[in-house]
């Protein structure tokens, strides 16, 4: 599928057009990833990085890799603590 956009010269972007159009793409999966509607590693192919630049991203967007359910955590380090 492919999906067009107009960009205003406006916004003054200082991107090229293959960088402009592959810093969306990074946005677009960060976003997708954060709702839970793509995985991680599908993330990272869609935006055409490796896991360690998307994992930084994440960081830098204050985005959350990894998700635990409410008391998850707390019966993970229990265990943890109790081995």
């Amino acid at each position: 599928m492919q999906v067009t956009l107009d960009v205003p010269e406006q916004l003054g972007l200082d991107y090229t057009l293959p960088e402009l159009a592959k810093q969306i793409k990074l946005y677009a999966a960060l976003a997708m990833f954060q709702v839970g509607k793509i995985s991680a590693g599908f993330a990272c192919e869609f935006a055409g990085v490796d896991r360690y630049r998307f994992y930084e991203e994440c960081a830098k967007h204050k985005i959350p890799v990894i998700h635990y359910e409410p008391g998850e955590l707390e019966a993970e380090l229990e265990y943890l603590c109790n081995s």
